[in-house]
């Protein structure tokens, strides 16, 4: 599962929703108002969207499942690298807004915080 902390655009969404196909995800949530508001310009060319569900939720830590562990995809001092890092067999992974960070209450909650490593940004 995946978790988006309040995504900055309709174009940065359907990206994850196409690699979200890609990689078999089971289900996208998203927090925030930026989506909801430019949802109209739908950018999920490959229709991902009617087989893995994209919802909008008030907090993304209150809809973890309590076995899953929550892995936070966050540049910050101390991550591990993608890489370099075991997956849980069953996790939630929360990744911050392009133009922002994770707030500290998601990241205390987090199992585990990696960093993928690139050159740029994600946007995400």
């Amino acid at each position: 599962m995946l978790g988006l902390c309040n995504p900055k655009s309709p174009t940065n969404v359907g990206a994850v929703m196409r690699a979200a196909g890609c990689y078999q995800v089971g289900a996208v949530f998203y927090t925030g108002q930026r989506y909801a508001r430019a949802a109209r310009f739908n950018t999920d060319t490959k229709n991902v969207g009617q087989r893995i569900p994209l919802t909008g939720v008030a907090s993304l830590l209150e809809i973890v499942p309590a076995e899953m562990a929550i892995v936070c995809v966050e540049l910050a001092e101390g991550a591990t690298p993608l890489p370099a890092y075991h997956h849980p067999a069953s996790a939630f992974y929360i990744f911050g807004p392009e133009d922002g960070t994770l707030d500290q209450q998601t990241i205390d909650h987090a199992t585990a915080v990696v960093y993928i490593p690139t050159v740029g940004c994600l946007n995400l």
